[in-house]
């Protein structure tokens, strides 16, 4: 009795572990029989099959990320733009979505493929301008819907498209690299061209106004001179009128100063010259 009743044991069990399956709350399941769908299950939850006969194929049914690979876009002024975008679906029909793709690797390349074809399509006829402006949201609302119509064929809602990045060809950006640098360059020697004219006004400017104070000091120095010497010479000529001889001898006072005193200069006058007219009578103490 034991003897048969340790298999029917294990039979029963494998039959039950085959037959029994959980459908967690992240997953949908489809029930196949001899690859024929015959059930599909959204609630989560315990479920049987029969073993052996049926299997299970369990889906996603959260909201999945598709990163599409970069798409080079001409815009309709023949400008190049390489295009990043990503998009967001889920799957809504998982029969559909079996029968049309059957598993998740198939469906992001078909939906990678259709987002390029509708991103060329969509932007291909927009200015590079218009691409880059606010209006861009626009258009992506375009290539959402036009992604979904074809999504809806695999049984896949389209719940977002964007673009993550915009750029130029390298090619393009060096070019606009090398033009924006040729361009500061040019503003920078405009700048330098008119700061050194600004310098060269400011410079003669000030030159213009040192030469005209300059002058305006020497012509006060002279005047200021001027009267001075009117003045001394107002002096002397009172101290003069007052006493002739004594004005005389301090003038001759000073000049014997001034030519007799130091040096080695040897001069060569008259005993009778006018010079030594306040020694005396030299020419008799000569005598």
């Amino acid at each position: 009795m034991k003897k048969i009743l340790l298999p029917l044991i294990i039979v029963l069990g494998a039959t039950a572990f085959f037959s029994i399956f959980i459908v967690k709350e992240i997953n949908q399941a489809i029930v196949l029989q001899f690859g024929d769908p015959k059930r599909i299950i959204s609630s989560p939850g315990i479920n049987f099959k029969i073993p052996f006969i049926q299997n299970v194929v369990f889906l996603d049914k959260r909201i999945l990320n598709l990163d599409a690979p970069p798409e080079e876009v001409i815009a309709s002024d023949q400008k190049r733009l390489i295009v990043d975008a990503f998009a967001r679906f889920q799957i809504v029909d998982p029969l559909k979505f079996y029968i049309s793709v059957g598993n998740e690797r198939v469906a992001r390349s078909r939906l990678s493929t259709i987002i390029n074809s509708r991103i060329r399509s969509v932007l291909g006829t927009q200015r590079l301008q218009t691409l880059l402006s606010a209006d861009r949201t626009n258009q992506m609302a375009l290539i959402q819907d036009g992604v979904n119509n074809e999504a809806e064929k695999f049984g896949i809602k389209i719940v977002d498209v964007r673009i993550k990045r915009a750029d130029l060809p390298p090619a393009n950006s060096e070019a606009i690299y090398r033009r924006m640098q040729t361009e500061r360059e040019r503003e920078a020697k405009e700048f330098r061209a008119k700061g050194a004219e600004m310098a060269i006004t400011i410079t003669s400017t000030a030159d213009k106004e040192v030469t005209v104070i300059l002058a305006e000091a020497e012509k006060q120095s002279q005047i200021m001179k001027g009267e001075g010497d009117g003045q001394r010479n107002k002096i002397f000529a009172d101290a003069f009128g007052k006493d002739p001889e004594f004005f005389a001898f301090y003038r001759a006072m000073q000049a014997y100063e001034k030519a007799l005193i130091g040096g080695e200069t040897s001069l060569i006058l008259s005993p009778d010259s006018e010079f030594f007219k306040f020694f005396g009578n030299i020419k008799a103490k000569l005598d």
